[in-house]
């Protein structure tokens, strides 16, 4: 999956559940996890990722701020 695909899922996922976003995909990661499904546990997890990045409110420790 390209990373703007994960961007958009991201997003949706915000739009669809507020800030539960994380948590559901995070969900979503599990049943993937447990159905077998490593390719789809990876994704959930890169749009978990995503969604923290999004939401996050503050640089990360020696980042730079334009």
């Amino acid at each position: 999956m390209e990373d703007i695909d994960i961007w958009r899922a991201a997003e949706q996922m915000r739009t669809l559940y507020g800030e539960d976003a994380g948590i559901e995909a995070g969900v979503r990661a599990d049943k993937a996890l447990h159905q077998g499904d490593i390719v789809g546990c990876k994704v959930w997890k890169r749009i978990v990722d995503a969604i923290g990045e999004l939401e996050r409110k503050a640089p990360k420790a020696g980042e730079a701020v334009n």
